[in-house]
């Protein structure tokens, strides 16, 4: 399980180092559209079977944590204090980040007819589905390392070709 949460967390990172250079209007969604009960639920049946759930299991505790961190940071004298009203806050808040199952379902919903929804579900049921179900994580945890691998690889020739071209102009760095 930790071994997907740091593919999660990586995933995350290089999604977000991705969508870096996009315009911030091109990064939000689009309003999303109330779904039918059976799209819906065929949204919420392929992200269980995903194990979506596991990727914001942790939402709630996490938020309270680093909120009670940045408070701390200039809240200093009131350490105790935070300490103990981040416990109050974390069981009042607990069951929230179901909300976020909830979210991508409607997101699937609005990506996907309901029929296709439908068809997922049976792809996802299938022995190729559920090979995909069981491999994704581990093929996407490899396809990672091998693009930071690469990137690496890729920034030594960037560098290397700066160094050239500045020596072209009689300048070593």
């Amino acid at each position: 399980m930790k071994s997907l949460a740091r593919f999660f967390t990586a995933l995350g990172l290089a999604l977000g180092l991705a969508l870096a250079g996009v315009p911030a209007a091109a990064q939000q969604p689009p309003p999303l559209k109330p779904a039918s009960p059976a799209a819906a639920a065929a949204a919420k049946e392929i992200l269980a079977m995903k194990n979506a759930s596991a990727m914001y299991a942790s939402a709630v505790p996490n938020i309270v944590q680093q909120t009670k961190d940045q408070l701390m940071q200039s809240n200093i004298n009131y350490q105790k204090d935070l300490n103990e009203v981040a416990v109050v806050v974390a069981q009042k808040l607990a069951g929230r980040e179901k909300e976020i199952g909830e979210g991508m379902a409607t997101v699937y919903a609005n990506e996907f007819t309901e029929q296709e929804l439908k068809d997922l579900v049976a792809f996802y049921k299938s022995p190729l589905g559920k090979k995909l179900l069981a491999s994704e994580p581990r093929a996407i945890q490899f396809s990672m390392s091998y693009m930071k691998q690469w990137a690496q690889i890729f920034s030594e020739t960037v560098n290397g070709e700066f160094r050239a071209e500045m020596r072209k102009r009689g300048k070593e760095i």
